[in-house]
């Protein structure tokens, strides 16, 4: 192949029209929308576009396992869609995919919740619970033949870990033990189940993935 070969797969038109319609477009949409409703919400541009450990010319690690716990809920919710992505639509995947996104799509939920503090600062903690919980109960019980065949007890280990953590946060105002300590074993236990529900994530998604491939022989 030339080299001017080359250049005219790389500058294909409908190749660049796809990239910058599903790539650039949207994160350009994005980046606009979000300044001018945080600016009309009373922010201003340093306070909407830099880092809050600039602004606050604190030390970059500030809150630094609370970040990672964020990126993996994202990192959960990432491997979802992609394997729901690449699983086709086929009756006998169907509940396979639809596991996919509903473990994706809680995974996310609780990636913006632990971003934006959600249950600590906008919608009552209870009722936010309740609301996990219950997604929860839902998801073991509309999948748990599928759940336990892959990896139930992954499953219920990220269940239990995160549910310590809610049941320690709910407590931690009855016991004697120092916040600070209390906040120890309180974001233990969520970083934990964060990291087995991430687990449990990669076990769906690569079960879907043999499946496929078996499929396809």
């Amino acid at each position: 192949m030339s080299i001017f070969d080359l250049l005219a797969q790389i500058l294909n038109v409908k190749t660049i029209f796809r990239f910058i319609l599903l790539a650039l477009l949207p994160a350009a949409l994005f980046y606009i929308v979000s300044i001018l409703t945080l600016k009309g919400a009373g922010f201003n541009l340093v306070e909407i576009l830099r880092d809050p450990a600039q602004q606050s010319e604190k030390s970059s690690f500030l809150g630094f396992l609370s970040n990672i716990g964020v990126w993996i809920w994202v990192s959960s919710a990432a491997i979802c869609f992609f394997a729901a992505a690449t699983v086709r639509d086929t009756k006998s995947n169907s509940k396979r995919k639809e596991l996919l996104l509903l473990v994706g799509t809680f995974s996310l939920l609780l990636a913006v919740d632990d971003l934006f503090l959600i249950h600590d600062r906008y919608i009552n903690e209870y009722l936010c619970y309740a609301v996990y919980a219950f997604l929860a109960l839902a998801l073991m019980a509309r999948h748990y033949r599928t759940i336990a065949e892959i990896d139930g007890f992954a499953f219920l280990a990220a269940g239990s870990l995160l549910a310590s953590s809610i049941m320690t946060d709910l407590i931690q105002d009855h016991i004697t033990l120092r916040y600070s300590y209390s906040q120890v074993f309180e974001e233990g236990f969520k970083f934990m189940g964060a990291a087995a529900w991430l687990y449990f994530s990669f076990r769906i998604a690569a079960d879907s993935k043999r499946a496929v491939t078996e499929k396809s022989r």
